[in-house]
């Protein structure tokens, strides 16, 4: 390729990326008034643009609890099959208690709990059954019920409609999850509600609770519960319903919920999708309660109890007199699935911005500075070839930024100081290639052999110090959070641009230099 080509595709590159970068300089506003810049910029980080910072403490004694009671259904499923009926089966704190009703079915429960390695089993008498989980079960299930909470929390934070993709949301210790979200105020609603659905078929209605239970004098029909319709506002009850304990279906057999818009009854609702087992699930739950009303019940409060007027199978809908933003977030809650145990919140604080645009203003100065003490150092150390070095390290900065917006870097303070280590790698990528030419000079080259050997010397040392500090830049982000992982993307992408603007831009520089082919001592 001839080196106008070469030339030309290399200052399309850079000014491509410069482009992209100095869109970094502008807020979200200007970007959208000015058609000539970017629309997206470089992220900023939590500490540099503000914003909210939790420490979540997850119940995990919620995950135990439900594991006994999963293993409850499970051995009263595989009592019915082995005919043994009469079985008390009582989940207490931490235990599930087993007491059958004759001797005979004692000895059919202990051979059942034969293969059960999940749970020690302990007889305080002839009549009955202590289990417990094992350490090993405990453990696991701790781990799985973390590891889902993560999960779900990503899933809603990094939701396209919650514009936050950027935040941070990771383990920290064994038993807490830091979440941090750049530039927002307030919590999200999303992480407030556990996000659990049930549809239950409404057996009775009235205003309030003490209407309802006054129509069963001797006490509610066994395995039903009271649920409450109230208005989100007032937190008034608009209603009292008469509901069976267990759901006809919850929401794990969903795929999809979107926000979608009544214009004949001028509200906002939420579609939903099953899966096909769930299809089929619900619609013979519908089928089989034509014109009875269906409760849809989000972490038991009713949101609405819609009257069945035909079969629905795999797509239904959610009304509940919502507002445009409450049906975004059930939508974005449904659509990442319902947390597996309670969140509390530990730790909440407020970063303002004015922190943040301290640390840019502080950063940049001292940035600036390094430049310029850089740039004059190798001006009068290697003259013009110092010149070559200093074009080199502005465009590898302006390289840097634009590759940061192309690839939706976040950038933080930790970051900033990723940004000056470049700097310095740079440099240091230059005087390696000058020293080495020096050399060649002495040995007795011309000045175009001398620079196409050091060129070449150089080439390798260079390239063996970037990939050993690449390989341990991404072992940070790996296994790094928030400010590391900060570090090592500005690391990484620095690590790049300077070898490139090292061992191709300064090249072509020396090759267009116009007397450098006739030129007797190199300036260097």
């Amino acid at each position: 390729m001839s080196l106008r080509l070469r030339l030309g595709a290399v200052l399309a590159l850079i000014l491509s990326l410069a482009w992209l970068a100095v869109g970094g300089f502008f807020d979200q506003q200007q970007r959208e008034a000015a058609w000539w810049l970017p629309d997206d910029g470089v992220r900023l980080g939590l500490d540099l643009r503000g914003g909210i910072h939790m420490v979540l403490s997850p119940d995990l004694e919620v995950a135990l609890d439900r594991e006994l009671s999963s293993l409850k259904d499970g051995i009263e499923r595989e009592l019915d099959e082995l005919g043994v009926t009469g079985v008390k089966l009582l989940v207490t704190e931490k235990e599930l208690r087993i007491q059958p009703s004759a001797p005979a079915d004692a000895a059919k429960i202990e051979e059942l709990l034969a293969d059960w390695e999940v749970v020690e089993i302990a007889r305080p008498d002839e009549t009955e059954f202590v289990l417990t989980l094992t350490s090993d079960t405990r453990d696991r299930v701790r781990r799985e019920a973390m590891g889902q909470a993560l999960e779900v929390l990503r899933r809603r934070i990094d939701d396209p409609q919650t514009g936050i993709p950027e935040s941070v949301i990771t383990k920290q210790g064994a038993d807490r999850i830091l979440i941090q979200i750049p530039g927002m105020d307030r919590v999200p609603d999303v992480l407030g509600t556990t996000g659990f659905l049930e549809f239950k078929i409404v057996q009775d209605i009235a205003l309030t609770e003490e209407l309802l239970r006054a129509k069963y004098e001797s006490g509610l029909p066994e395995g039903t519960i009271i649920g409450f319709e109230r208005d989100r506002e007032s937190n008034r009850v608009l209603n009292a319903y008469l509901m069976p304990e267990n759901a006809g279906i919850t929401g794990e057999r969903l795929t999809d919920a979107r926000v979608g818009f009544d214009n004949r009854r001028n509200e906002w609702l939420v579609t939903f999708t099953w899966d096909a087992e769930g299809g089929r699930i619900f619609g013979d739950l519908t089928e089989a309660n034509l014109q009875k009303p269906l409760a849809i019940v989000l972490d038991g409060s009713v949101f609405s109890a819609p009257t069945i007027q035909s079969r629905i199978s795999r797509n239904g809908q959610i009304t509940g007199r919502f507002t445009s933003q409450e049906a975004t977030d059930l939508a974005i809650i449904l659509r990442a699935g319902a947390l597996p145990i309670p969140l509390r919140i530990e730790e909440e604080r407020t970063i303002g911005p004015a922190l943040g645009a301290d640390s840019i203003q502080r950063g940049l100065r001292a940035s600036i500075a390094g430049l310029l003490v850089i740039v004059v150092f190798m001006l009068g150390y290697y003259r013009l070839s110092g010149g070559y070095a200093s074009l080199a390290l502005l465009a590898n900065l302006l390289m840097i930024g634009g590759l940061m917006s192309v690839f939706e870097g976040t950038l933080t303070v930790p970051g900033i100081a990723g940004l000056v280590l470049t700097v310095g790698m740079a440099v240091d990528a230059n005087v390696i290639i000058f020293e080495r030419i020096r050399e060649e000079a002495r040995a007795g080259r011309t000045p175009r052999a001398a620079i196409a050997a050091g060129f070449q010397k150089a080439r390798w040392t260079i390239l063996d110090a970037n990939i050993t500090t690449l390989g341990t830049a991404i072992i940070l982000y790996s296994y790094g959070t928030g400010p590391i992982r900060g570090f090592a993307v500005t690391l990484s992408v620095g690590i790049l641009t300077s070898v490139f603007t090292a061992l191709v831009l300064t090249r072509l520089l020396y090759e267009v230099h116009p007397g450098q082919k006739s030129v007797s001592e190199l300036s260097i």
